[in-house]
């Protein structure tokens, strides 16, 4: 017999099956003509070859709706997997969007990789796939852990790689050009005034004195506390970082101690929109403050808890905003104002109104996650891989969000744990710290 490509029964015909015999055959009965009944087997049936059109449905599930633009039906992604690859075989989507070829993946248990240049993308899919783990651990399925790791650091390439064949000299000329390349644009995308003559301020804007932080690694303590001591020395009072990484727990820490020496530090964050030019020309280019969190532990015998207890982030468009002109009727638009989120919208009227959406801080958190034993493993690089052992995050249909963890062991002849906790902010935006917790203490 000659083998061919088959449609794939749909559930709905295979659930007109319902009936089996004495042998366990699965088969249904319809009425002949002439009044007698018949049975006709499943495993009978003449299976339809293949055709070039696919009739799949749109996404009718709510469970499956995840509010993206261009997502795909599961059912579609399950096809082309599954005709494609074998069990324990890798699944790359290099523009993953909501996550459903990894969802689909996962669930058919192929190992994948998932990239997009989109913040909002790489959010919606981590959630997506906690949400997969938890499904395929209730029905008792295997699932894999999974990491997301940032590699975003080639916008930054232009300024730090070089040509490995040219001389020695030419290579440090031509990396001083490109670091001075750099901090000019950065400074012009903050709207700041280069200064010359000082160790570590490379700006000044509205009265304060700004920093650009290195193009190929984070701002760390050591480099505050450079930038400190020279602000003490030249009696500055007001300081603003720039810096693409920062080192964990610099804020609040760096800047209660800024505070305390009469100074003012702001720690900012560079947008990866800086390298557009369109952006920068259009001022859309917004420089946040980093984001620090406070959490807290409970003791109970040789068990633990973590408990998020504050989230302060200080967002600002920096623009002016007036929805009187730029709303059309029956219209809205979310902004971002004096570090709030406002909705404001027009009537059919034509009546301005606004909502402030952000009133605590917990409105800002959309997911936070923590790893219990966070120094236990390190990636190749030689960071510590953080893995989400606890999650709570925001849906669309459940706003709530649980502040504290279960509580959790020790383990045994362990003293002590360092616990990481991560959020991501409504925006996408990462933050996380860490904290050393002792047994009995």
């Amino acid at each position: 017999m000659k083998k061919y490509a088959c449609e794939p029964m749909t559930a709905k015909t295979r659930k007109k099956f319902s009936m089996k015999d004495e042998h366990g055959r699965e088969y249904k009965r319809y009425k002949h003509p002439d009044g007698t009944y018949h049975r006709q087997y499943l495993d009978d049936m003449r299976p339809m070859r293949i055709r070039d059109v696919w009739e799949i449905s749109t996404i009718q599930s709510w469970n499956e709706k995840v509010g993206y633009p261009t997502q795909k039906p599961e059912a579609l992604l399950e096809r082309i997997i599954k005709a494609s690859s074998n069990e324990g075989d890798l699944v790359a989507d290099f523009f993953c969007g909501s996550g459903t070829t990894l969802a689909v993946a996962e669930k058919l248990g192929r190992k994948w990789i998932g990239t997009d240049l989109g913040k909002f993308a790489i959010h919606t899919t981590r959630k997506r796939m906690i949400g997969v783990q938890r499904e395929l651990k209730q029905e008792g399925k295997p699932y894999r852990a999974f990491e997301i790791l940032n590699l975003g650091h080639y916008e930054r390439q232009h300024y730090v790689g070089l040509d490995p064949d040219s001389r020695h000299g030419q290579q440090v000329a031509e990396l001083e050009k490109r670091e001075r390349d750099f901090v000019e644009l950065i400074l012009s995308a903050y709207h700041a005034q280069p200064v010359t003559g000082f160790q570590n301020f490379h700006g000044k804007k509205a009265g304060r004195m700004v920093v650009v932080g290195p193009v190929n690694y984070q701002v760390d303590s050591y480099m505050i506390d450079e930038i400190l001591l020279e602000c003490k020395k030249r009696r500055i009072t007001g300081v603003d970082v720039l810096g693409f990484d920062f080192e964990m727990s610099l804020a609040p820490a760096k800047q209660e101690e800024a505070r305390d020496k009469g100074i003012d530090l702001s720690l900012r964050n560079i947008p990866r929109e800086v390298f557009d030019k369109r952006a920068v020309e259009r001022d859309q280019v917004v420089f946040y403050e980093v984001p620090y969190i406070e959490i807290d532990h409970s003791l109970k015998g040789d068990t633990f808890s973590i408990k998020l207890t504050d989230f302060a982030v200080f967002y600002s468009q920096d623009t002016d905003f007036i929805p009187a002109e730029d709303l059309k009727n029956k219209r809205s638009k979310v902004v971002v104002e004096k570090g709030k989120v406002i909705e404001y919208s027009k009537d059919t009227n034509g009546h301005t109104h606004h909502k402030v959406l952000t009133k605590k801080w917990t409105d800002w958190v959309d997911y936070w996650a923590v790893d219990f034993d966070y120094e236990r493993r390190k990636s190749r690089g030689g960071d510590f891989i953080f893995e989400n052992e606890w999650q709570s995050f925001r849906t669309k249909r459940d706003r709530s969000l649980e502040l504290e963890t279960p509580f959790v062991e020790f383990g045994k002849d362990r003293r002590e744990r360092t616990v990481a906790v991560k959020v991501v902010d409504i925006f996408g935006n990462d933050t996380m710290t860490k904290r050393k917790i002792w047994r009995g203490s």
